[in-house]
């Protein structure tokens, strides 16, 4: 049942200014199922995860206007608010995930609250800024290519993609399932790693807690590489700080394959997901958007099979280097967020980079925690660990211990 605002003590829900996170409209409000460990939190959940009652509408128009309203909530909307916490709206998208920069030709960008001016990150656009400007607690996230990542990044936010499996998926809308992830935000650490705490409980074969003080910290110094000069001088004492001592490789190849078996991979996996519903539909998408999917009927399927062999030589060699006592650490994105009115060279050149970088994680199915430790020019930049399969829950250790 739709409550009225009033109905979730001790937090604003007005729609005055809600930095354009949430979807225009009645905000849809539900109430805990249960008492637990997010007892008093309220959260944001992104329109590509289901609230039973609301369609999930995927940032586009014709998508809600084709699918009807969920009839359950997702699991892990389930277990947040069977742990206390309550749903108080939900937030705007990036078109059916297809984007990083955090823009909506059909419902507007979302305001990013510590950096005026600038993108708040994609495609978990909302979540982001509803997080950061107070509006929520947490917010739900979906993570691919970088979609909860980003946004932490240019939002000045903690941020968690988790090892790939561990928070079911069911209720979530899919675009390219082997990389498909829901992530969270919070503001606090401690916050972060609750709702950890909550979602990790299910959905995988989760490793034994590793004590957060003996995590061996390690430089992918190839990757700060990919970072500007300014982000890389404010990010790499951070990590000496934090204790990284050694240096790793985390590319094998170059970054532009890293990119190449991500867009091609990617590619296909939303054809097989999206693809009938696309060419059913023909659906208005925004002008950035539209040319990404129609490009994916260039993919071929020779290419597919080659970056797939590529991908499980990568992913098994990921997963053996990072031992379960270990974490990379590197830049989470290329440097601030992006001006609103960067040109399109701009942003070409952020995406390629922040995707290679982002693919790390995403081949391997690795957990990836990200952390609002500096600024450049007053703007945040995220600093991330890189952690083995299932060492999320020492990840999230380490980032409270160092909050």
């Amino acid at each position: 049942m739709l409550l009225p605002e009033t109905a979730v003590p001790g937090h604003a829900t007005s729609h005055a200014d809600d930095c354009g996170a949430f979807l225009p409209g009645e905000r849809c409000l539900r109430l805990p199922t249960g008492h637990g460990l997010l007892d008093g939190l309220v959260f944001g959940v992104k329109d590509l995860i289901d609230v039973a009652g609301t369609v999930t509408g995927g940032g586009n128009p014709d998508w809600a206007a084709t699918h009807a309203p969920a009839a359950r909530d997702a699991a892990c909307v389930q277990l947040l608010r069977r742990a206390g916490a309550t749903v108080v709206g939900k937030t705007v998208t990036d078109e059916l995930a297809f984007s990083l920069e955090g823009e909506n030709a059909h419902y507007g960008t979302p305001r990013n609250p510590h950096a005026p001016g600038r993108l708040p990150g994609g495609s978990s656009s909302g979540s982001a800024a509803a997080t950061a400007a107070g509006l929520v607690d947490f917010a739900l996230g979906t993570d691919t290519g970088g979609s909860v990542r980003v946004p932490a990044s240019f939002c000045g936010l903690y941020g968690m993609r988790p090892t790939h499996g561990r928070v079911p998926l069911d209720g979530v809308l899919p675009f390219a399932p082997s990389y498909d992830t829901v992530g969270w935000f919070a503001r606090e650490a401690q916050t972060l790693h609750r709702v950890g705490s909550v979602l990790l409980g299910v959905g995988g074969a989760g490793g034994a807690h590793r004590a957060p003080w003996r995590l061996k910290l390690q430089v992918a110094r190839d990757v700060f590489e990919l970072a500007d000069s300014r982000s890389a001088l404010r990010l790499l004492p951070l990590a000496q700080d934090l204790g990284a001592r050694s240096v790793v490789r985390a590319f094998e190849g170059t970054p532009a394959d890293w990119l190449r078996a991500y867009q091609v991979l990617q590619g296909d996996e939303i054809l097989a997901s999206l693809g009938a519903w696309i060419n059913r539909t023909r659906p208005r998408f925004g002008d950035n958007i539209a040319p990404r999917f129609a490009g994916l009927a260039a993919i071929r399927g020779e290419e597919v099979a080659h970056w797939r062999s590529w991908r499980d030589r990568q992913a098994a060699r990921l997963r053996a280097a990072i031992a379960p006592d270990e974490a990379w650490v590197l830049p989470t994105t290329p440097g601030i967020a992006l001006a609103r009115d960067a040109s399109g060279e701009e942003r070409g050149r952020f995406y390629d980079v922040a995707l290679a970088i982002n693919a790390i994680a995403g081949h391997a199915g690795l957990p990836q925690v990200t952390l609002p430790y500096t600024e450049v020019d007053g703007l945040p930049v995220g600093l991330s660990l890189v952690g083995a399969p299932h060492s999320d829950e020492s990840l999230l250790a380490f980032a409270t211990l160092h909050a």
